[in-house]
């Protein structure tokens, strides 16, 4: 049994943080499935702007669709529900065999979107309506926008991945309105099964302050900021407000480990996965750590549920100058503007590739 077979029988998912069309037209992703454990994925503005601009293996439906008159967002959203509902297919025997708990995929609204909570629902509906797939999660940052959004979301029936969450109280706020979403709906007398996820960003945290800590501190940060999580996830779990929830038929909202690719070239690439094993979470991971965790990865305790010694790391941090509160609305606000940007990316590469396939000239990139 390997390492993230290890992880699966403890209780927590590993799925993929990543999506292309050569994965799945190649049974690599299928093969991720039955050898390494992998019962859902994730994508983002800048997986796919990676995948489309480096391989032409989305040369042809870019071709026909910019014929037919498909541009900018309306193309991508075909290209990219086309991959997500072949992933959700591949993922629906875990998904139905969990009753819902797993075997999900993620599909994101447009970043252009962060601060209008309107919009985002309308959004979020529509894109979920066309996926036609009950194992298909709608990606929302819990940016204040966001947070009323997810909210209005999971009232209107639409599973929700919660993303950019980036400390214990981002965290809180997005639960919150998880569960109002929640309660209104039993109010309204609807099924209170709405699926949601709430994804931590770790790694990030390490990389924003790797040059104003010592060295007894590097790589620590982001561990601790989860631990502190964890702890505020399993109290949350064991409240009087969810066990009402759950006593009428709710399903837990469970913690999502993201952003858990080792950045530090000094650190092990299993840093974070052997950190971060924890019962009732997932972890969400690029395929390089992937195959790194399965291939020579360690599966050592559980992460402890009271947070272990996250407050202890977090006052040496705070001594050092580290204002994590600050911090993690510095980080909320970066991550939305880099996905923006990858939007931005995106768009554009979409546009050159229909202007260049138009022509009858190759698109670019490479079969992979």
């Amino acid at each position: 049994m390997n390492a993230t077979q290890q992880l699966h029988e403890l209780g927590q998912s590993l799925w993929l943080d990543n999506i292309t069309r050569g994965l799945l037209e190649s049974g690599t992703l299928q093969r991720y499935l039955h050898d390494f454990s992998v019962t859902g994925l994730t994508s983002n503005p800048t997986i796919f702007d990676l995948a489309i601009r480096g391989t032409n293996f989305y040369d042809e439906a870019i071709q026909k669709k910019a014929a037919a008159g498909k541009s900018g967002e309306a193309l991508f959203f075909d290209l990219a529900l086309e991959d997500l509902t072949r992933a959700a297919d591949l993922f629906r025997p875990s998904h139905e065999a969990t009753a819902g708990v797993d075997g999900w995929v993620s599909l994101e609204v447009s970043p252009l979107l962060a601060n209008d909570a309107a919009a985002t629902v309308r959004e979020a509906a529509q894109l979920h309506a066309r996926a036609a797939r009950p194992n298909l999660f709608i990606k929302i940052p819990g940016t204040p926008a966001g947070i009323i959004a997810i909210e209005e979301s999971i009232f209107a029936g639409v599973p929700i991945n919660v993303t950019l969450l980036f400390s214990r109280e981002q965290y809180l706020a997005a639960a919150g309105a998880y569960m109002r979403g929640i309660e209104r709906r039993i109010a309204a007398g609807r099924d209170p099964k709405v699926g949601s996820v709430a994804s931590i960003f770790v790694s990030r945290w390490d990389v924003a302050v790797k040059d104003q800590v010592p060295e007894a501190l590097r790589n620590r940060l982001g561990i601790a900021i989860a631990q502190r999580t964890y702890r505020a996830y399993r109290e949350l779990l064991v409240s009087s407000r969810w066990r009402t929830l759950a006593n009428a038929g709710a399903q837990p909202q469970r913690l999502l480990w993201a952003s858990t690719g080792t950045k530090d070239p000094a650190a092990p690439d299993t840093l974070y996965l052997e950190a971060l094993a924890a019962p009732d979470t997932i972890n969400t991971i690029p395929e390089k750590t992937l195959l790194a965790f399965a291939d020579h990865g360690i599966v050592n305790a559980d992460m402890a549920a009271d947070g272990g010694d996250a407050e202890e790391v977090l006052a040496a941090f705070a001594q050092a100058g580290v204002d994590d509160a600050a911090l993690a609305t510095r980080l909320q606000r970066e991550g939305a503007e880099s996905f923006s940007k990858s939007w931005s990316d995106l768009m554009a590469v979409i546009a050159s590739k229909s202007a260049t396939l138009a022509k009858g000239q190759p698109g670019g990139g490479a079969q992979s």
